[in-house]
């Protein structure tokens, strides 16, 4: 999932993604341990993935906290 689809989702969403992410990161590590694993190089993308959204919600959580504080400075300089 590109960057661009992730900004998309809603946080519902984001966290429904997140879930399933590591439900499927679990069980290609349990098939990893076994021995079983056949897509070695599905481990790497479902970890970039689920940082994806990570780095996604910080960004988020930034920019509703400048967005506060230039508000709370907005009303500071017009009183």
């Amino acid at each position: 999932m590109k960057a661009v689809e992730i900004r998309a989702l809603n946080e519902e969403q984001m966290e429904q993604q997140l879930t399933e992410l590591h439900v499927e990161w679990r069980t290609l590590r349990f098939q990893e341990a076994v021995g079983r694993l056949s897509q070695t190089s599905r481990i790497g993308q479902i970890r970039r993935e689920i940082a994806r959204i990570h780095t996604i919600r910080t960004e988020r959580q930034m920019d509703a906290q400048a967005r506060t504080l230039l508000e709370t400075t907005a009303g500071r300089q017009s009183s």
